[in-house]
């Protein structure tokens, strides 16, 4: 039974964000609005604007800042602009009609220069939660989205591991994001009794620290 489903990132972070625990796992995430975009650009050098209901990498946008401007990637294409003033009159071209959140970007962990995260899914059985997948994913040469219905190529979680961070412990890595997984599960089950399946998406950056990127309750 796939028990109740919620679509909205924004509720999911606002409950994570509840946890003291989970606080320092969670990238600084603000609903979309143009002085928020700019406070978030001027203490980041990179951000993701998603749709707050979305699947699949659809209508995610990466800006990266420099120097010179702002880099702003979309369905694995990269346009330049040098304003802030020009970057927001591009943004509604390639935004989708819905709303949206910003998100803290991460540098993740890359094996050829290909970032990767990593899926946990997790289904309730018989009152009791059990781990039904924990995979790498690698994107596709060229996109900054690893979903697999994008290109991306699935590993095991121990391979995404030892490729990209050969220096870390992937045992301990693993074991860290099982316990961060029952640590939110209890969360979310506080804030939304019913929910029967879980699958989060995380992010090791390049020193192994661990992000939780998303949450979804109908994971595929």
């Amino acid at each position: 039974m796939a028990g109740r489903q919620l679509a909205s990132k924004w509720l999911k972070t606002e409950a994570l964000l509840t946890d003291p625990q989970i606080i320092p796992y969670i990238p600084e995430t603000k609903a979309y609005g143009r002085e928020d975009l700019m406070s978030m650009l001027s203490q980041h050098d990179m951000v993701v604007i998603k749709p707050v209901v979305g699947t699949g990498g659809n209508g995610v946008i990466r800006i990266q800042k420099d120097d010179e401007g702002y880099y702003v990637s979309h369905k694995g294409r990269t346009g330049f602009v040098s304003s802030s003033s020009d970057l927001i009159q591009v943004l509604p071209k390639l935004k989708l009609k819905r709303k949206y959140i910003i998100q803290q970007g991460i540098n993740l962990a890359t094996i050829n220069g290909r970032p990767l995260d990593y899926r946990v899914k997790v289904v309730k059985v018989k009152g009791r939660w059990e781990f039904r997948a924990m995979v790498g994913r690698l994107a596709r040469r060229g996109l900054f989205v690893t979903n697999l219905c994008k290109g991306g190529t699935q590993l095991t979680c121990r391979t995404a591991i030892r490729n990209s961070l050969p220096h870390i412990n992937s045992v301990e890595k693993r074991k860290e994001m099982r316990q961060l997984t029952r640590n939110c599960i209890a969360v979310l089950e506080r804030h939304f009794p019913g929910i029967g399946q879980l699958g989060f998406d995380y992010g090791l950056d390049d020193t192994g620290a661990i992000w939780i990127l998303e949450v979804n309750t109908r994971p595929s």
